[in-house]
């Protein structure tokens, strides 16, 4: 009995052991995953905005060149597209909005300088040389930013830089050297989208238009420290395991919206998994919110992502917003929201929220739009009626839904009516003008597995 005692303790302590030397491999095998799937993430993001600037540049060299207003229309549109999506693969890179104001700027100006061609075209009107002049010199920025895409690539790529690295809580001498080598050429491809001239013309991105002041922020400047209780209490101050403060930018004020901008790490998370915030200088207010973590294929459906992002935004404040359009890509779907007043929808006041499909998370939030135009509004009665307003449609183009909404349309807003049906096969928007009856936009929809784009 004695002899059999003896070896009892011995026998537990050997089990705990290896219980605890395998649990220590998996946390260290599992930690390893992670890194080697977020760095795989970045990466893919980076060869992605390098490859949609690279489609920009030579989009806009054929555009210079074409006397076809059909090609022109086309080229256009692939540039507005191709200059939305490298926005928004470079917004979800591990750096602050600070250090790629100009650059963001750039992008917004080429994708909505281009709708703007697309409207002149649609109205029969040819390219006019100082519009060509116009796309010369973003085609001549589009083209500096490949070089210093590739120089950035090449010396990532001797110096075998990891991009997951600038989340990392390493030494300061080591942090300070990897944000050297990634953000040196980040400065410059800032300091050469400076030179881009100044672009007057009527639309929404538009210089005249970046540079007005935000019209949904009120109230006084909140210091750092309230900002960070902000970006605690809308992540949930119960879920955080530390939060640190990015250092401004000197181009911090090139931003549209100045915000202060957090990285928060979740508790029991690994290290490498984090969540950027941004939270306006004035009045306080949540920006931004970008969760770093990939996203492997999921479960969920559309509706029920829907579903998960409307709760979301009724928590955080924002209440009476209607979904409109979805995109699904990298096992996320993000989500389009406009604010509805009454029986209006108002399209200046967008909200995006990123679900991730795997989970239900939410990982993206972006009130920029709606905050930079939301305001108490005197909205006018229509003086034409809906029936007046469908005279003005073709008759054949079958209409599946009509409803009073608010468009922007360069500096201003207009009271539309919304007809949305099929006209020969495809799917169309109109709008006309429910104050005089004229036609003011005309968009295609097209749909796919993914989601939906107009236009």
């Amino acid at each position: 009995m004695d002899k059999r005692r003896w070896w009892i303790a011995p026998t537990i302590l050997g089990l705990a052991l290896v219980v605890a030397l395998v649990w220590g491999y998996n946390e260290y095998t599992t930690k390893n995953e992670l890194g080697v799937a977020l760095e795989n993430h970045y990466q893919r993001l980076f060869f992605d905005v390098k490859k949609h600037v690279e489609n920009v540049q030579v989009n806009l060299s054929k555009a210079m060149l074409s006397e076809s207003r059909d090609q022109n229309v086309l080229l256009l549109s692939q540039i507005m597209n191709e200059a939305y999506f490298a926005q928004d693969k470079l917004g979800q890179m591990p750096i602050t909005h600070a250090e790629t104001a100009k650059t963001e700027k750039f992008l917004n100006q080429v994708a909505d300088y281009s709708y703007h061609l697309i409207q002149t075209h649609l109205k029969g009107e040819p390219l006019t040389n100082k519009q060509r002049e116009a796309l010369a010199n973003l085609q001549g920025n589009s083209a500096t930013f490949n070089n210093e895409l590739a120089k950035l690539q090449s010396e990532l790529a001797d110096k075998n830089f990891l991009m997951g690295s600038l989340n990392r809580r390493q030494s300061k001498k080591v942090r300070e050297g990897n944000e050297k080598i990634f953000q040196t050429s980040l400065v410059s491809v800032e300091k050469n989208m400076a030179k881009t001239p100044e672009l007057i013309y009527d639309g929404p991105f538009s210089d005249q238009m970046i540079n007005r002041k935000p019209l949904g922020l009120d109230g006084s400047n909140v210091s750092r420290k309230e900002a960070e209780k902000i970006a605690r209490d809308f992540f949930g101050a119960a879920r955080v395991q530390d939060i640190t403060s990015f250092e401004e930018g000197k181009d911090a004020q090139e931003v549209r919206i100045p915000s202060y901008t957090f990285n928060i790490r979740p508790k029991n998370t690994s290290k490498e998994l984090a969540t950027y915030i941004g939270v306006s200088k004035k009045g306080g207010k949540v920006i931004w919110m970008a969760n770093s973590r990939p996203v492997p294929k999921g479960k969920l459906t559309i509706k029920e992502a829907q579903d998960k992002a409307l709760k979301y935004l009724k928590e955080k404040g924002f209440d009476s917003m209607e979904p409109n359009y979805y995109l699904k890509y990298d096992g996320t779907v993000l989500f389009n929201f406009v604010y509805k007043e009454k029986d209006v929808t108002i399209y200046p006041d967008l909200v995006k929220v990123k679900v991730a499909l795997d989970n239900g998370e939410i990982v993206g939030f972006d009130a920029s739009s709606y905050y930079l135009n939301h305001h108490t509004r005197n909205i006018q009665q229509p003086n034409v009626s809906d029936t007046e307003a469908r005279e003005k449609v073709k008759i054949d183009f079958d209409i599946d839904s009509t409803r009073l909404t608010l468009i922007p349309k360069g500096k201003n807003e207009v009271l539309c009516y919304e007809f949305k049906g099929k006209y020969r096969g495809a799917d169309y928007i109109v709008y006309i003008n429910a104050l005089d009856g004229s036609e003011e936009q005309i968009l295609q929809i097209i749909k796919d597995e993914n989601g939906t784009l107009t236009f």
